[in-house]
């Protein structure tokens, strides 16, 4: 019986091709919008994109070696294991055991290990373990075995069988009250150890110091609404045409009703041919996809995260089973009320018969399709502008001639000297990181110890050049200077920022005061206070800031320079070979490092927003276009009386397209408003925001309208060239 209505729905495809394309079309599209994803971590940016791991690393996470043995490729310091790639990257013999690297200036590592190579995926993505007994003997290995320091190192558990997550947290707590919160100043650090686990830290919540880039729940939410709301627009076009064509189909089913068919075999048939629409709509989405995935996988996130939309059999089946389902719930209400065709009534006043009311349900699909088209256009013109404005928003630092150097442990002082040899090389700066690229230390001072709260600032590591590189103004006191290295330390500078929130009268008020650390107890006093800039993104209002030096954590030089780039970056080469010739310089604008922040964080939503915006209105297009083709169909016979009796084409456009434009403007009237207040609730939170203004609506509505009245008018106009003849000669 299944069989036979298979070949029904099929046959019943064929004959309305029209139809049923806009229908597998439109459902294809969702493809788009809903595709499986899979997807690892991006790696963790230390030497050797690896970890340092204790011995139990790999019975823990059931690594497999190649080479070498497991329980004691980690025992010793200075021994390293690589994966297999890293191995071939490195080494041109299949089993390099006993050879050596050079780590930058952190020592020569034994390779005693090659991983197995493997497709599993994990959140915890390296080259290479080194074994974290060479901690001990690390110039830097305070900041890694420190109590207090515990945002360098991650943790795994194996609770015994029978323990509950509140014992493991119990004792978690009691090493936190021994460990760090019995220092010499007791309360300094309040934060606490949290578990979480193995499997819901990617895709998981946002937490503090993670492993490396986590994928939040709410990213997966966002992708998965847009899906959703692509594939509603869809749904709504079959319901809606099924619809149209359900008094096209009437005679049929009083006929079939009369012979006998009960009301389930007409609705099982009416639910197969949704069926059959999804599961073609399925193979086409399907070679959309394979078609579109190189793009894909060039955004951003997808890179980030290195997804690589893996398909294979359990992918296939959850597509399958997710097209019958779509399937059903598009169909379910057409079938429903097709199955519920009472056979005298539709034999007899078939001609007269109406099914919905004015404004009935296929009013009300049209409308909310093009309610959400003109949301998300205008949704998308918001965030354009909004991106447009971050990457021309002037951050009150020199960022356009200015160029930045990795030092990858390189000595910062020996590039700078060779650097300032060159005329067309303004000035050279050592820094911890850029500002306003996302990154930035920060900390918790106090002028007394006893006043009521930490105040946190957010500082940079600089030297003696900074200000002069990034032509900040320094309005009282005095920067660091080259003379005094060993007392810098001892001082501070702070913004106009941080002196309206520590309450001092003036700039110059300021000069001489002392703040007490909040991580050390540690004394600095305040030499300097520098102009407000937006040394954080633009997301954020200006807030206090300190300007610090300390030369054992300098990550990178900027180089200020005139002329052209070429030439500037020509000399850093040159000056890089001569420092550090066994290493390749890594090098970049300070105005893309800063720039690259804002398109990863909103160049990809754009993307995706553009994307989801023009396939709402194609499909809602094609929706008006299946509507309006319908219409005109049913009315050939009017139309041509019409003509006959001398109505003008100008009039017969205007009686068939009138109810669509009104349509499209009812949906202007809903989606402005809706899109406004969505779009102004997010943009508040943004310190430095655009604007939902005329010109955005002025566009949008123009996009809306020039789409729908081109697909109406592709068939009114169609209708006025009808011979009335030929339509009626049968009559």
């Amino acid at each position: 019986m299944f069989h036979n209505y298979i070949k029904t729905a099929v046959r019943s495809l064929m004959r309305h091709k029209f139809f049923s394309a806009i229908n597998v079309f439109g459902l294809a599209m969702r493809g788009f919008g809903n595709g499986w994803l899979e997807f690892e971590n991006q790696n963790v940016n230390i030497p050797l994109a690896g970890f340092f791991a204790d011995a139990e690393v790999f019975d823990f996470f059931e690594y497999d070696l190649q080479y070498g043995d497991a329980a004691s490729a980690l025992k010793e310091p200075y021994s390293v294991v690589l994966t297999r790639k890293a191995a071939n990257k490195l080494f041109k013999e299949e089993n390099p055991i006993g050879q050596t690297i050079k780590v930058g200036d952190i020592g020569t590592y034994t390779i005693t290990g090659i991983l197995k190579e493997t497709e599993n995926k994990s959140h915890i993505v390296f080259e290479a373990l080194a074994s974290i007994s060479t901690v001990n003997n690390l110039p830097n290995k305070n900041e890694l075995t420190e109590w207090t320091n515990y945002w360098v190192g991650w943790t795994y558990i194996l609770p015994a069988v029978g323990q509950s997550r509140e014992s493991v947290q119990a004792n978690l707590d009691k090493i936190y009250t021994q460990h760090i919160a019995s220092i010499t100043n007791p309360g300094i650090y309040k934060m606490k150890f949290g578990l979480q686990q193995l499997m819901s830290i990617t895709p998981g919540p946002l937490t503090n110091s993670p492993v490396g880039p986590v994928l939040p729940w709410f990213f997966l939410y966002f992708l998965g609404g847009l899906a959703l709301v692509i594939l509603l627009t869809s749904c709504f076009n079959f319901t809606n045409l099924s619809i149209a064509r359900s008094l096209t189909r009437a005679r049929e089913i009083g006929i079939r009703k009369v012979t006998g068919a009960a009301r389930w075999q007409i609705f099982t048939q009416f639910l197969s041919e949704s069926i059959v629409v999804a599961l073609v709509a399925l193979a086409f989405a399907m070679v959309f996809l394979l078609m579109v995935k190189p793009l894909i996988l060039q955004l951003n996130f997808a890179r980030i995260f290195r997804w690589d939309l893996e398909t294979n059999g359990v992918v296939l089946a959850v597509f399958i089973v997710f097209a019958a389902v779509v399937g059903i719930l598009a169909g379910f209400f057409p079938a429903v009320v097709l199955s519920g065709f009472q056979p005298i009534k539709v034999l007899k006043n078939l001609g007269t018969m109406k099914l919905f009311s004015r404004m009935g349900i296929r009013k009300v699909l049209l409308v909310s399709q093009f309610t959400l088209s003109l949301f998300f256009i205008l949704s998308t013109l918001v965030l354009y502008n909004q991106l447009n404005l971050f990457l021309s928003q002037d951050h009150g630092f020199n960022m356009e001639k200015n160029i930045l150097i990795r030092l990858n442990n390189t000595s910062a002082q020996n590039l700078k000297t060779e650097l300032t040899k060159y005329n067309n090389i303004t000035s050279v700066a050592v820094a911890s990181h850029v500002p306003a690229s996302g990154t930035t230390y920060g900390n918790g001072y106090k002028q007394k110890l006893d006043d009521p709260e930490w105040i946190n600032m957010g500082y940079f590591l600089v030297d003696e050049d900074y200000l002069t590189n990034m032509n900040v103004k320094l309005l009282a006191g005095r920067f660091y200077t080259a003379e005094n290295k060993d007392l810098n330390q001892d001082y501070i500078v702070i913004n106009q920022q941080a002196v309206k929130k520590y309450n001092f009268s003036s700039e110059a008020d300021a000069i001489g005061q002392e703040l007490i650390q909040e991580s050390d107890s540690s004394k600095r006093t305040i030499i300097g206070v520098v102009a407000d800039y937006n040394h954080r993104d633009l997301l954020r209002e200006i807030s206090p800031m300190a300007l610090r030096y300390d030369p054992t954590r300098f990550n990178l030089l900027q180089v200020a320079y005139v002329g052209s780039y070429e030439q500037a970056t020509g000399n850093i080469e040159k000056a890089w070979a001569l420092v550090n010739p066994d290493l390749k310089v890594d090098y970049e604008s300070v105005e893309s490092e800063v720039k690259s922040f804002y398109e990863i964080l909103f160049g990809d939503i754009v993307s995706v927003l553009t994307v989801i915006a023009s396939l709402a209105i194609l499909i809602s297009c094609l929706g008006l276009l299946g509507m309006a083709t319908y219409t005109t169909e049913t009315r050939l016979k009017e139309i041509s009386i019409r003509k006959i009796l001398g109505s003008s084409n100008a009039a017969l456009i205007a009686l068939l397209s009138k109810g669509y434009v009104k349509l499209l403007l009812l949906s202007i009237v809903i989606a402005v408003p809706l899109a406004f207040f969505a779009n102004y609730a997010w943009l508040q939170l943004i310190a430095y925001h655009t604007s939902f203004d005329v010109t955005i609506v002025a566009v949008g509505v123009l996009v809306l309208l020039i789409f729908g009245i081109l697909t109406i008018g592709s068939q009114t106009i169609r209708a006025t060239f009808i011979n009335p003849v030929e339509n009626l000669k049968n009559d």
